[in-house]
């Protein structure tokens, strides 16, 4: 099945700035939406706006084409909870032909999406109380039941958590057939709370956290040895080690565990495994500079090596190609892409581009908001890059005039192959407030293009937020959404006559 995907409708609309914008298709305002959804607050949009908005488009598309963006978010953006969401408000419209039973199958990937799954079936269909598990789309029981049958007692002993639902609760609710006699001991031990508990770094410090210790010294040299040891047992996973840099810092740890931690942080092959989106190395690579440490340097060595791993197979771009990378820095970038994160959109967008500039021979690179800056960096380092960046974004503003960009390259005669946006796409003029004047990435475009004919204009959406600043089209604009590396894949199915959806559609469920 393709795509019916003329990318974007004709109809003009405004954006949150009240600029003029045109309005995506069902499936590209879709794609846009879920690979850039965290669920939490926006500056423009709500939580609660966001999942209503992706409700609704479901409602309107094509359940195969959700089904395979489902997947796609959960297998190549490395997102959980908006795959989940899409499996199950699939239920809503799908026949029963299977499709829903074999998306929720593939977005479950850990033990404990089972029980989350239940709990937002629960929510999305009104359930409270002692109805809160009563009944069940068939569907969505076929595909968790086979997901029961994926995981093993480790898996489900390290995520038997004390939720809305437990695993439990959702044992007598899926009826899940075992596949062999060792698999209907295991679901009997689920029944009577009487899993094995894991060997992890979480039990492992709460059990020592438990101890009475004779003086503080001691329990200091207890948590040192306790990080020595699970580094040693390889038990330690990369989120793990990533997140606990500091503790283990902290607690002393010696020069050649320090070793052993930066080695298997800077592993390609580990890295590929761990599947982290970039900007997790972003947060432990600011967390650490905070920390008093002689070995710092070393582990920030690290993480620029475990980041330039990440894209590895990235194909980048040679010395025929010239390349401009503008980052936006406008204030609607600077909201957290989660609750809890420190990790800005604003953060996001620099380091997408600093990962870009780093693959490219010839690129100009600079940032945008009330002015466009030219800013020169060496190629090597991204993270450091990314830092440097941050220091200056107060040097050109908080409004969001990425046509000046444009326009800049066309004062210049600057004649670019490929022009790269990374931004929320809610651009508009805050310079002369006059909306004749043409100040708009759309007009900027069409002048641009009497200079440099066979230039290309990739909008790197982070937000979601559904509006386009300018018609895409599919010979010379092109609109790219996500925060995971893998959004350098779509350039490359770009660049081969596809479009931003090619990638999801080679998805065989």
């Amino acid at each position: 099945m393709k795509f019916n995907v003329p990318t974007l409708l004709k109809n003009k609309t405004t954006n949150y700035e009240g600029a003029v914008a045109y309005k995506m298709s069902t499936e590209m305002e879709l794609y846009s939406a879920v690979v850039t959804a965290s669920l939490n607050d926006q500056f423009y949009e709500k939580e609660d706006a966001r999942l209503k908005r992706i409700q609704t488009l479901i409602a309107k598309s094509n359940p195969e084409i959700v089904a395979k963006m489902a997947i796609y978010t959960r297998e190549k953006m490395y997102l959980r909870s908006v795959p989940m969401v899409m499996a199950v408000e699939m239920a809503k419209h799908a026949s029963g032909n299977g499709l829903v039973a074999k998306t929720v199958e593939r977005v479950v990937q850990r033990a404990d999406e089972i029980s989350e799954v239940l709990a937002y079936y629960a929510i999305t269909n009104g359930r409270k109380e002692q109805k809160k598990l009563n009944k069940l789309s068939k569907q969505v029981q076929k595909g968790l039941a086979a997901s029961f049958n994926k995981f093993d007692e480790y898996q489900f002993a390290k995520y038997n958590r004390d939720g809305a639902v437990k695993l439990k609760d959702a044992l007598f609710l899926v009826h899940p057939k075992a596949k062999d006699e060792a698999q209907q001991v295991l679901f009997d031990k689920i029944v009577k709370d009487e899993l094995t508990v894991p060997y992890t770094w979480e039990t492992e410090l709460s059990a020592l956290g438990q101890q009475t210790f004779e003086s503080e010294k001691a329990k200091k040299l207890a948590v040192k040895a306790k990080w020595e040891e699970l580094i040693d047992s390889k038990k330690l996973g990369y989120m793990a080690m990533l997140r606990n840099m500091r503790n283990m810092l902290e607690a002393e740890i010696d020069a050649e565990h320090v070793v052993k931690v930066c080695t298997q942080l800077a592993s390609e092959e580990a890295v590929k495994k761990s599947k982290q989106l970039p900007f997790r190395f972003l947060a432990a690579y600011r967390e650490l500079k905070e920390i008093k440490s002689g070995f710092v340097p070393m582990i920030l060595d690290a993480l620029e090596e475990a980041l330039k791993a990440s894209v590895a197979n990235m194909r980048g771009f040679g010395v025929d190609t010239k390349v401009v990378i503008a980052c936006d820095v406008s204030s609607s970038m600077q909201k957290p892409v989660s609750p809890r994160s420190k990790v800005l959109y604003y953060d996001i967008s620099l380091l997408m581009g600093m990962m870009l500039q780093y693959k490219c021979k010839n690129v100009l690179s600079g940032m945008f908001g009330d002015r466009w800056k030219v800013v020169q960096m060496p190629t090597r380092n991204i993270l450091a890059n990314v830092d440097a960046f941050y220091k200056r974004e107060g040097e050109v503003g908080y409004s969001t005039n990425g046509y000046l960009v444009l326009d800049d390259l066309i004062k210049t005669g600057y004649v670019a192959n490929k022009v790269m946006m990374f931004t929320d796409v809610q651009m508009y003029d805050s310079v002369s407030g006059n909306k004749l004047m043409g100040n708009t990435v759309a007009a900027k475009w069409n002048a641009y293009k009497k200079i440099a004919p066979n230039a290309k204009l990739y909008l790197f959406d982070l937000a979601g937020l559904g509006k386009s600043p300018l018609e895409i089209k599919d010979n010379d604009v092109y609109l790219i959404a996500g925060w995971s590396d893998k959004i350098f894949d779509v350039l490359n199915a770009l660049d081969e006559g596809g479009n931003a959806l090619t990638e999801i559609e080679k998805i065989v469920i």
